[in-house]
């Protein structure tokens, strides 16, 4: 319920976004730390964006990623880390998050975390696979739905410069729950030098 006034409060509401965020509240991460920074002023999300989205993808989305996005539709999260068993091209034993795209069908508004567009210019690049979804990263590094095996995405890494196509985690529930606070990390980071 926290959420629900903290939509109220910041004015992310209507009411099909309002019962949306109740048919989605089940989940166990706590929604009011979880986002940074609304900063490239995303709309709230509805249950027609969604809709829309995933008939554009022709995928179905992972109800966690949807409860994610109604609280706050993409942008900056508080800084994170999934540990990782294997080396990555960005670290030894983890991978980043501190943002995750939203679905932006208002073009007036302008953000890098805009999922449909991201995907729109990845379809280019000739080095990224198909039915992958990145819904974190940038430039040459993204964290993605991966559907090349299954309608139920597994979650990958993918470095395009480096050539990483390593998996993570088996579903966006069990990536979520794996999040750590990026603090964890720092400090061996800091020993590296």
């Amino acid at each position: 319920m926290k959420v629900l006034i903290l939509l109220v409060k910041q004015k992310y509401y209507k009411n099909d976004q309002i019962i949306a965020y109740l048919k989605y509240k089940k989940m166990n991460i706590d929604f009011t730390n979880f986002w940074e920074s609304n900063f490239y002023n995303h709309p709230a999300l509805t249950e027609k964006m969604v809709s829309i989205a995933e008939r554009k993808l022709e995928i179905k989305l992972p109800e966690s990623l949807i409860k994610l996005l109604f609280v706050m539709n993409g942008g900056y999260t508080n800084p994170y880390a999934f540990p990782m068993d294997v080396p990555t091209s960005w670290a030894e034993n983890h991978i980043p998050l501190d943002s995750i795209n939203g679905i932006i069908l208002d073009k007036s508004v302008e953000s890098p975390f805009d999922l449909l567009d991201l995907i729109k210019a990845l379809a280019g690049v000739p080095d990224f696979p198909k039915d992958v979804v990145p819904f974190s990263g940038n430039a040459h590094t993204f964290i993605c739905l991966d559907y090349r095996k299954n309608s139920t995405p597994t979650i990958c890494w993918i470095d395009l410069e480096m050539d990483d196509d390593i998996y993570v985690a088996d579903t966006f529930d069990e990536f979520l729950e794996g999040l750590v606070s990026q603090d964890v990390y720092e400090e061996d980071d800091e020993d590296d030098y």
